[in-house]
């Protein structure tokens, strides 16, 4: 099991057999069903490294009647302004509820994971074109200030302890008006959510500031070590777990709210994955194909990704 952050780096490095002999004999796999930014980031040199099990972005997860309740609207695109003028309103800590819910446990598989996208919109970089560190420019402080300061203010109580794991509680107890997260959790959060908050959960983009899209774009793949002394066996496993059929089955015996989403097109014309995702199925599709990985914030930059 491979992100997209290692795919480049270890395919580099000889330790991953290309996937692309093994597809081209599979029609079944079909390829060409595979949405093509998922494909792209799981993939190095025009070869394939990860066969994706799911893809990914991000965006906002809010509650319709909290936001009705504080008279605030909630667009499909929102700036982080907005959202911040929102969390303000909809925050209700006499009854356990904050207006937002953000990743504060350090890590860069945690908290890192969302700032370094308030980060990029609000035009800060990791390195500038000649690979001298950005951390301290004016609009990476600016960026950090603004996600602390909002979830001082705002946030869940004890922020630094939640994780996406915590939020994702947060959200289907009703303890949070809104989260920012990975596009993936939205099943979760509705199969677990309370009565109340299921019937009221809705979504929007990923807010931004000065980029016209600021989601994240990840998928974790099924690859093949170099190492491996059965290859053909574990194509054979990798090509039924990221299969159409696949994902039916985990429809059909998990739920659809729980199948992998994000990987292949045929799985958003699944009538009954349309009816289980009528809320953020398309939202879903639309911040995968906005996230650009080649041009993540305001000013060029040396690396590709964006995070």
């Amino acid at each position: 099991m491979i992100g997209s952050y290692e795919v480049p780096i270890w395919a580099k490095k000889g330790w991953l057999v290309p996937l692309d002999d093994y597809v081209a004999k599979d029609a079944a796999w079909d390829s060409a069903d595979v949405l093509q930014p998922i494909k792209d980031i799981v993939s190095a040199d025009g070869k394939l490294y990860g066969a994706p099990f799911y893809g990914s972005s991000s965006f906002l997860f809010y509650r319709k009647d909290l936001a009705a309740k504080a008279g605030v609207t909630i667009p499909e695109k929102p700036t982080w302004d907005q959202v911040a003028a929102a969390a303000a309103k909809m925050d209700d800590k006499s009854n356990g509820v904050s207006g937002i819910c953000l990743r504060g446990l350090p890590g860069w598989g945690q908290n890192l994971a969302s700032l370094t996208t308030v980060i990029n919109t609000f035009g800060g970089r990791w390195f500038d074109e000649s690979w001298q560190p950005q951390l301290t420019s004016a609009e990476t402080i600016k960026a950090v200030k603004f996600y602390v300061d909002l979830l001082r203010a705002h946030g869940q109580p004890d922020a630094a302890k939640d994780g996406w794991e915590g939020c994702l509680q947060q959200i289907t107890q009703g303890k949070t008006a809104m989260w920012y997260d990975d596009t993936v959790f939205a099943g979760s959060a509705l199969d677990q959510a309370t009565p109340e908050v299921k019937e009221n959960l809705a979504f929007a983009l990923a807010p931004v500031d000065k980029t016209d899209a600021s989601g994240w774009l990840w998928s974790w793949g099924l690859g093949i070590t170099e190492s491996s002394k059965n290859k053909d066996a574990a194509w054979k496993f990798i090509s039924w777990a990221t299969s159409k059929d696949y994902i039916k089955l985990a429809g059909e015996k998990a739920g659809w709210d729980a199948i992998p989403p994000g990987s292949r097109t045929s799985t958003y014309s699944i009538p009954e994955y349309q009816k289980a995702a009528s809320s953020y199925a398309a939202l879903t599709l639309k911040s995968i194909d906005a996230a650009d990985p080649n041009k993540p914030t305001v000013q060029p930059v040396p690396y590709t990704g964006v995070q």
